[in-house]
Order: C-alpha cells, then sequence, then structure tokens
C-alpha cells in the first residue's frame, strides 16, 4: 500500500512540474490537507459515541448474548472458528459498527478479529478460509446508515443528505450476498 501511495504521490508531482503547474501543487497541498484533518476531526464524535456503545455492550455481555443467538449463522459463515474463541465477539462487534455506518470505529476490532483468527490459525504465513470470508464481509459491509458518506454530503450542503440510504442499503447488501457466495464457493475449488 506505501508503494501505491509513493508511486501515485510521485507521478502527480513530477506531472505537475513538467506541466508548469506546481504553485497549483502547493496551493491544494495546504488547503486540502486541512480540510481532510477538518473532516476526520468532525467524525471523531460519531466513531466516539459507536466506540462507546459497542464497548460497553462488549463490557455488559450484550455482544456474547448476541453471539449467541447468531452462533449458527457465524458457524455457516465461519466454519473453524471455535465456538469460544474471542474472534466472534470482535467480528460481530465489527460487523455491527460497519451495519451503523461507522467503518472507521470498526477497523479497531477488525484488526482484533484477525489477531484472534491469527492465533487459530495452523499455517500462520497462509490466510485461512475464515481470514478471506471475514475480509470480504468487511469490505463489502451492509450498511444500514452509512455515517461518513451523509457527513459529507451534509458538509457539502445537499438539500436531502439522507436519500442515499435505502440505495446504500440495497447496493451493500447485494455486495455482501455476492461476497460470501463467491466465497463459499471458491473455498470448495481450492
Amino acid at each position: 500500500m506505501n508503494k501505491i501511495w509513493f508511486y501515485m504521490l510521485s507521478i502527480g508531482i513530477i506531472n505537475s512540474i513538467f506541466m508548469g503547474r506546481l504553485d497549483e501543487l502547493n496551493k491544494v497541498i495546504m488547503t486540502e490537507t486541512s480540510k481532510g484533518v477538518e473532516f476526520v476531526i468532525s467524525l471523531i464524535g460519531i466513531m466516539t459515541l459507536w466506540m462507546g456503545i459497542m464497548n460497553i455492550a462488549k463490557e455488559s455481555g450484550l455482544v456474547d448474548r448476541i453471539g449467541k443467538y447468531l452462533y449458527g449463522v457465524m458457524k455457516i459463515i465461519f466454519p473453524s472458528i471455535p465456538k469460544n474463541s474471542k474472534a466472534l465477539s470482535y467480528i460481530l462487534m465489527n460487523m455491527s459498527l460497519n451495519i451503523l455506518g461507522a467503518s472507521n470505529g470498526a477497523t479497531a476490532f477488525g484488526l482484533k478479529a484477525m489477531e484472534e483468527l491469527q492465533k487459530i490459525n495452523k499455517q500462520k504465513n497462509t490466510a485461512t478460509n475464515d481470514m478471506i470470508m471475514f475480509l470480504v464481509i468487511n469490505m463489502s459491509s451492509v450498511q444500514l446508515v452509512p455515517f461518513t458518506v451523509l457527513k459529507i454530503r451534509m458538509d457539502e450542503g445537499a438539500t436531502n443528505p439522507n436519500e442515499i440510504i435505502i440505495t446504500t442499503l440495497f447496493a451493500t447488501a447485494i455486495s455482501t450476498i455476492i461476497g460470501v457466495i463467491s466465497c463459499k464457493l471458491l473455498e470448495r475449488r481450492f
């Protein structure tokens, strides 16, 4: 990933030098980077709220209770994860935050889930089917309320920033279903 960013930045800088637009590049760097920082800071409230709620749910045992109800579904999707593994709790918290549109907050739980999945991985240098499935679900992530996109639309002055909720739910549900089916089919082939 670092190489991709390096090449993109290098190409942009070299292109601006050859096109004689280095002054525009400097102006964009100065204005847009501050906008990026402002945007991240403005999301802190939403992320803090959902991370707090999920930590309370985890500490109160709510996540574990939900996990018990969803264990049958989780066992179909992630067949090799043992019932008592912490990975299932972290996966549930990650999915919950993604569903609520707080994907930035879900990252911490996603990393914890992958650490737990790696602990039960017999071949440490190869990703398991469960790890791959988790990544696919995490990347496609069904979203009921895409808070980040709503925030961007509100900041940009959209007259009805909420109008994307139904289409986002539909698109993310379809992408998740196709991702899960594809993984299950490829698991059987390889």
